[in-house]
């Protein structure tokens, strides 16, 4: 048998595990391939191995898919960022909805009564928030700006990225070139990127002082491109624009809700703008908010689901662990003219007794973190909501959390699906309804 490291002989992939990696057997090896589609027959190279099981890195395909297309990005197979673009775009969404099912059965017995069509939008373009490592490479004489390279802690030498705005992956190389003039050039190792699809904000996380011959020099470089700095010195709190005559904030639109967000471009928002409006619309259709409904939305964040649901009229209260994101709601639903209440709560330590002092609600909404919301939903006593739409980023504690809500909480699991948040990666956004049973 050939060296671990080496090329071997040639195997059928047999399945795709839920990180989208093909399944093959070699022998006595268990081997998780990347770059691999079902049915596709290959050589391979192994990069990593625990007891029998290797992880390798497809060769040569001998024998392709006929869901196999090229990469959209050049860096494809050596950015760490994504992993599925070798699957054309249909199949990419078929992995997923069979991921998320087998994951629903497999690890909470559940499975919905109704499964919704799985929703896709832009595959390119999509990602309008973004962190990039940034480090000066003596043997290069630059600085590098980019994502990591697979499985490894060294920073890809980028030009483009095809997941992120035109605008943002064409100025990959001058921001390069920019920050390499830069007295401090060895002093940034992170700039992070924000959008409203209008505004383009960079926040440079600097280690030293700005001098005043750099200050001029990202001056220069944000007016010829049209994009804004940001400066990060220490936390969050100290992050600023730039400049003192620039704007301190940015909004962004739902126009299907005339709302507007005001928020901070560290904040957490959704990546993807255009599944996020989807995903709000589709929320709003399985919550079914009435006027004087009492509502409660959890881990609410800046009020994205929030603010829509005050529009009909509902009594709602938002519920998340971050005060500056608390605040940052209040003054956006004041900024709307909305009643919507926001309390600042540590959602993954929840007692019953916590829940009690807030009353009764009609319905609730979750958008928990990977995490997921156990706590909470074990939580629930018997004066319950009779409805709850739960999103999830993550199939495995959604399945955790709908078992306990079934088995022990008497909720009917009535409807899920899907979305495409984050295309040609293995990462699934979900929305599901569960019911009170009556009686």
């Amino acid at each position: 048998m050939p060296d671990d490291n080496s090329q071997t002989a040639t195997v059928k992939i047999v399945a795709i595990d839920h990180e989208g990696r093909g399944i093959a057997y070699d022998a006595d090896k268990t081997l998780f391939i990347e770059n691999a589609l079902l049915g596709e027959e290959l050589t391979y190279k192994i990069f990593k191995k625990k007891k029998k099981i290797f992880f390798a890195k497809s060769v040569d395909i001998i024998k392709p898919s006929s869901s196999r297309i090229n990469p959209i990005c050049e860096n494809y197979g050596i950015c760490g960022g994504c992993s599925m673009q070798h699957y054309e775009a249909t199949t990419q969404l078929a992995y997923k909805q069979k991921a998320f099912e087998e994951t629903l059965k497999h690890v909470g017995k559940v499975k919905p009564e109704n499964l919704m069509s799985p929703i896709a939008g832009p595959i390119k373009a999509y990602r309008h928030k973004a962190r990039f490592r940034a480090k000066y490479v003596q043997k290069k004489e630059r600085v590098l700006i980019g994502f990591n390279e697979k499985l490894s802690h060294f920073l890809m030498d980028m030009a483009s990225c095809e997941v992120i705005p035109k605008k943002i992956s064409q100025l990959l190389r001058p921001l390069q070139d920019c920050i390499t003039s830069l007295s401090i050039k060895n002093q940034m190792p992170q700039i992070e990127y924000a959008s409203n699809q209008v505004r383009h904000l960079l926040v440079l996380r600097i280690l030293g002082a700005l001098s005043a011959e750099d200050v001029k020099i990202l001056k220069e470089f944000q007016e010829k491109y049209d994009i804004e700095f940001w400066i990060q010195t220490k936390g969050i709190d100290t992050v600023r624009p730039l400049l003192d005559k620039m704007i301190d904030y940015i909004d962004y639109l739902n126009k299907e809700f005339n709302l507007v967000y005001r928020f901070h471009p560290t904040d957490f928002t959704q990546i993807n703008p255009f599944i996020n409006e989807v995903l709000i619309r589709k929320a709003m259709h399985l919550l079914d908010p009435k006027k004087n409904d009492t509502i409660f939305d959890f881990f609410c964040g800046l009020g994205n689901f929030t603010l829509p649901i005050a529009t009909y009229g509902s009594k709602v209260t938002g519920f998340e662990g971050s005060l500056p994101l608390v605040n940052a709601a209040k003054d956006n639903a004041i900024r709307n003219q909305l009643d919507a209440k926001f309390e600042q709560i540590d959602l993954f330590k929840i007692e019953f007794n916590e829940m009690q002092k807030y009353g009764h609600a009609d319905k609730w909404l979750i958008d928990p973190p990977r995490d997921g919301a156990l706590e909470l939903v074990k939580s629930l006593d018997k004066k319950r909501p009779k409805s709850i739409v739960y999103i999830s980023c993550n199939p495995a504690t959604l399945a955790r959390d709908a078992e306990v809500l079934i088995n022990e909480k008497g909720y009917c699991f009535v409807q899920s699906g899907i979305l495409n948040m984050f295309p040609h990666t293995s990462h699934i956004e979900s929305i599901s309804l569960f019911k009170a049973y009556e009686g």
